[in-house]
């Protein structure tokens, strides 16, 4: 049996005829940057996440740079994160010109451990950015009574938790600006690249829509120094058209998730920990393996796709060696990425199929 970590054909298939049909409308009108489609999908997705306003942008790295910027932070600041994560969450920092400063991690969660927050913060410090991974989210109501002590903004990067809930909120609506990602695996996916922010703020909307075109209101006048972060007309078509399935995927990867926690329970691996109060996705499904590299490969040679979430965390990153972290720094996230390992998830994973991988991972640990 052969089963990818990620089967992007089979969602694709039912929905072929309708997305073809919608992007030669697109074509047909040449109408190919925010138009009806952008404008429609912003409303759409906002209303999904419950927030007032939404603004597509070109990718989930560009809607986080847009925030930090639209929030004027910039060289001399500070914003609190996690290393575990990808490499985006930290990146959009140091673009602005700000510095991430790195708070370990929650063991069980793999998400920011909120009680090593508050020692982080200095007079430089202007955010904090919690990273929803794997599809579960921050526990956000104590990291937001610190920021409202502290007077800082809190910017969720939710890149990897389109419809996660957290205390029935969904991601999105729980700090003062979020980011999303619809790079082609996620939960929700473009057909390439494409990215989203939601907020609340009716200050901050405005402005983050003039700095993704340029700094610009009416083209050619420009008030700000913006950027080139634009949604495009098809990216946006496609994600129109998958947007009224998301739920339904959502509830098949809880689903999906389950069945794994079910058939795995025993064996050597630990199953994702879900905290109280929150309603996962399950962007990834990540397993803490004994032997992880070596399973890895077993399993690779029984035809299943797996994936390291990520294998190198961003403080040890050669590109943030001018941070001056050194390896112990953070231990939890040192030991995790040693020990965590993807499994297939998507919505239309078959139970045979997570069935032969269950018995492959006992197969492993039997030999």
């Amino acid at each position: 049996m052969n089963i990818p970590l990620v089967d992007l054909k089979a969602q694709y298939a039912p929905l072929k005829d309708e997305i073809l049909a919608r992007i030669a409308t697109v074509l047909d009108g040449m109408n190919l940057f925010l138009g009806a489609n952008v404008q429609g999908f912003e409303q759409e997705f906002a209303a999904f996440c419950g927030t007032r306003h939404g603004i597509g942008v070109s990718d989930g790295t560009a809607a986080l740079q847009l925030i930090l910027r639209a929030m004027g932070i910039g060289p001399g600041d500070e914003v609190i994160t996690v290393p575990h994560t990808f490499i985006a969450s930290g990146e959009a920092i140091a673009l602005v010109g700000a510095t991430p400063v790195f708070v370990d991690i929650d063991p069980s969660t793999c998400l920011m451990d909120v009680s090593q927050v508050e020692a982080q913060i200095t007079a430089h410090t202007k955010a904090i950015l919690p990273v929803h991974l794997y599809g579960q989210t921050v526990d956000m109501d104590p990291l937001l009574a610190i920021a409202k002590r502290h007077e800082l903004k809190v910017i969720e990067d939710a890149c990897q938790a389109h419809g996660a809930e957290y205390g029935g909120r969904r991601a999105g609506s729980l700090g003062d600006a979020a980011a999303f990602s619809f790079y082609f695996s996620k939960n929700l996916g473009a057909y390439g690249e494409g990215g989203f922010v939601t907020t609340n703020d009716d200050e901050l909307a405005p402005r983050l829509r003039m700095l993704r075109d340029h700094g610009s209101e009416r083209r050619y006048y420009h008030d700000l120094i913006g950027m080139n972060g634009r949604l495009d007309e098809i990216q946006a078509a496609v994600l129109r058209t998958k947007l009224p399935h998301l739920e339904e995927w959502n509830t098949l990867r809880r689903r999906h998730a389950r069945r794994y926690n079910e058939l795995l329970r025993g064996t050597p691996v630990t199953t994702p920990h879900v905290a109280s109060g929150n309603l996962p996705v399950y962007h990834l499904y990540v397993i803490h393996a004994p032997q992880r590299d070596a399973l890895q490969a077993w399993l690779k040679q029984q035809g299943i796709g797996t994936g390291i979430h990520y294998p190198v965390p961003i403080h040890l990153q050669t590109a943030f060696s001018h941070l001056r972290y050194q390896p112990g720094d953070l231990p939890v996230t040192e030991q995790v990425v040693g020990e965590i390992l993807s499994l297939p998830m998507y919505a239309e994973l078959a139970d045979e199929q997570i069935v032969y991988v269950a018995n492959s991972i006992k197969a492993f640990y039997q030999q």
